[in-house]
């Protein structure tokens, strides 16, 4: 059973890494002139509206933190009243998996943060 949590764990922080690769990916794409742009260009245009906004994203992703963290926390408590089901192995994973989690949002921020620095520091 707990197999099955730690794998989806892992694939709720590799869907948050995956579209935030897709994000930077669709950000460094080179924009084409206004008049180069032919009909097909348009209809692929549209689907960019289908993807999901970046805030919520975002909210996705302190979502997800704070459900690794709350797991952590309950695995903890469980494990200090001495339920047999929890092993110390699987606190210590559970806490490591939330940490490196929150880490990893907290990089995002500071990125988010810098990049919102670097728009009000330039030049009009």
């Amino acid at each position: 059973m707990s197999g099955v949590s730690s794998v989806a764990g892992r694939s709720d922080i590799a869907q948050v890494l995956a579209d935030m690769r897709n994000l930077r990916a669709q950000i460094q794409r080179p924009e084409l002139p206004a008049n180069e742009l032919a009909p097909a260009k348009v209809a692929e245009t549209k689907t960019v509206s289908e993807t999901p906004k970046f805030g919520d994203l975002l909210t996705n992703a302190v979502n997800s933190v704070n459900a690794e963290q709350m797991k952590s926390s309950s695995m903890a408590k469980a494990y200090e009243q001495g339920d047999p089901s929890v092993s110390l192995t699987q606190v210590m994973i559970q806490s490591q998996k939330s940490s490196v989690a929150f880490e990893a949002l907290t990089q995002v921020r500071n990125k988010v943060v810098k990049a919102y620095e670097d728009v009000m520091n330039m030049p009009v």
